[in-house]
């Protein structure tokens, strides 16, 4: 496929600049897509922008990753109330974690540039940026935005002069790249498109050179029915400290039958012939659940590899299939100890269940026991017993612990 039809046949199309989408079919440009290190990690709200980055990657397209050292310090402004300002310590230090996810995710070539604008900005003078670049926009263009009408409106918490300005700040990262690096071309998420288009005003006005904008949607959580975001307090986090591998494979495990499609396309590079045949043998027999076992593999492996895919699948198997606890080895028995509560071998059944929190009390555990409700490696147990080995514990259909 041309770039312009992958785009579309993945759904990564939302508002863009371009006359019509097959100019993106000619000769490849330099883009940049950027995000402030508000966090220590992207979340999934964050993958389809990557992904869609990845498909620019794939089909020429030079990219330039800009981690905001400078708008971090000012925050994107939000539709409700002020951000939080963070500390220069932690922007640095998200910075570096962010900046690994992202070469990571995209699978860019070595050598890729990533930029922070912290590095431009920290030399610029407020006069001549005003004279410059502020002298470029309109209060009523800047007024018009909607989440400045959403924060200065009736019943809206207002908005500091700080968070009113990163608009210019964003739009002046844009020039800049442009006037550095020759990049003529924003990635963005649509939520972004307003901010961009500032970029796009001034290096028209000051340079009179066309540039261009193109978004994807954002993409919404098939069972909550919100965006994926920190914000919405539903995150998924790229980093496997935050949410871990296990974890992370469940999240796709457990996703409906009429999302596996569209996520498919959003959030991995299987291509159009591969995913017809997922989609049928899934449909031959839905409740083997073959499609979320797919879809929760290739996603793993987009983020964090294909050994740790391998892993999470071993665990699961482990769990809710017929796997075995000496299937596994040492590096999978410690992804599934940062999963799950964990106690040490050469201890009473009854004072596990206690310490890993599957049980209240002794006397509950000893309810527990006596009521079926306790396995131990897929065997029921009806009485107290000493673990000597490396055990899996489960109360129920989906608790668990470990002993090691």
């Amino acid at each position: 496929m041309k770039l312009s039809e992958e785009l579309q046949w993945r759904g990564f199309v939302a508002e863009h600049t371009l006359a019509q989408i097959s100019d993106l079919d000619k000769a490849p440009r330099n883009f940049y897509w950027g995000t402030d290190p508000s966090a220590d990690s992207l979340h999934i709200g964050h993958l389809a922008a990557l992904m869609m980055c990845a498909c620019f990657v794939r089909h020429g397209y030079t990219p330039y990753y800009l981690v905001g050292g400078a708008t971090g310090q000012i925050g994107d402004p939000k539709d409700t109330v002020e951000r939080d300002l963070k500390g220069l310590d932690e922007i640095e230090k998200n910075k570096v974690a962010l900046a690994q996810q992202i070469i990571k995710v995209t699978h860019s070539p070595e050598g890729t540039k990533l930029v922070d604008n912290n590095d431009w900005f920290k030399d610029i003078k407020f006069l001549p940026f005003l004279r410059e670049i502020g002298k470029a926009f309109s209060m009523t263009q800047l007024l018009d935005r909607q989440f400045v009408q959403k924060r200065i409106g009736e019943g809206g918490s207002g908005i500091s002069y700080a968070e009113f300005s990163y608009t210019l700040i964003q739009g002046y990262d844009f020039l800049h790249l442009f006037r550095a690096y020759n990049v003529d071309l924003q990635l963005c998420g649509a939520d972004q498109f307003g901010n961009c288009t500032s970029g796009i005003h001034l290096i028209k006005r000051l340079e009179n050179h066309e540039a261009d904008c193109y978004s994807c949607p954002l993409i919404i959580d098939k069972v909550t029915g919100r965006k994926f975001g920190k914000s919405e307090g539903n995150a998924v986090w790229l980093d496997a400290e935050k949410t871990s591998i296990f974890d992370f494979y469940q999240f796709w495990l457990n996703q409906a039958d009429d999302a596996l499609e569209e996520y498919f396309k959003y959030f991995t590079f299987v291509m159009p012939d591969e995913l017809k045949e997922i989609l049928a043998k899934h449909n031959e027999n839905p409740a083997t659940r073959y499609g979320q076992r797919r879809l929760a593999s290739e996603v793993t492996k987009v983020v964090h590899g294909e050994e740790a895919a391998t892993q999470a699948e071993k665990i699961t198997s482990l769990l809710f299939g017929d796997g075995k606890i000496t299937d596994l080895n040492d590096s999978d028995l410690n992804l599934l100890a940062k999963s799950f509560p964990t106690a040490k071998t050469n201890s009473k059944l009854v004072d596990i269940l206690v310490e890993t929190g599957l049980a209240s009390s002794k006397s509950e555990s000893r309810k527990l026991i006596a009521s079926n409700a306790i396995s131990v490696n897929g065997t029921k147990i009806t009485e107290d017993q000493l673990i000597e080995k490396t055990s899996l514990i489960k109360k129920g259909k989906n608790k668990f612990a470990l002993v090691r």
